[in-house]
């Protein structure tokens, strides 16, 4: 089992290499496991595997990443469709939502991101502040 750390854009990853059985290595970046396939397989114990981390620890306080909250059963979670900064946030704890409203301003590749509503419904929490990075998968507001 290897452990690597890797600061990303100021984001600290904590990445461990498992077992390696056939293309398939067993990765877990930040407490979060993942399955990650390789072209071919490992015939050395060392592997530089490709990692798309879905979540990760705050790194400082002036540059929060947000880990991914679990879904809870009848709250669904509005999810970053890719990695960015938090802009703006344009609801508040409590607002009701109508579906495709938007909720984020998110800024992903140099461009702002409208990120909007999935359903009618109250906002019951919101996990991102304004300026927070965030990766792909994270759930950024639940809606009830």
């Amino acid at each position: 089992m290897k452990e690597y750390k890797y600061k990303i854009n100021g984001n600290l990853y904590k990445v461990t290499i498992g077992d390696i059985e056939d293309n398939i290595a067993h990765v877990e970046v930040n407490g979060t496991h993942y399955q990650v396939e390789m072209e071919k397989p490992a015939k050395a114990p060392v592997v530089k595997p490709v990692v798309r981390p879905t979540s990760t620890a705050p790194a400082a306080p002036t540059t929060q990443v947000v880990k991914p909250a679990t879904p809870s059963g009848g709250k669904s979670g509005v999810k970053s469709p890719l990695p960015g900064v938090i802009l703006e946030i344009k609801v508040n704890v409590g607002d009701t939502v109508k579906k495709g409203q938007t909720i984020i301003i998110l800024e992903a590749m140099k461009m702002e991101n409208n990120i909007n509503a999935d359903k009618d419904g109250k906002i019951t929490a919101i996990n991102v502040n304004k300026g927070d990075s965030v990766l792909e998968g994270t759930d950024l507001v639940i809606i009830e």
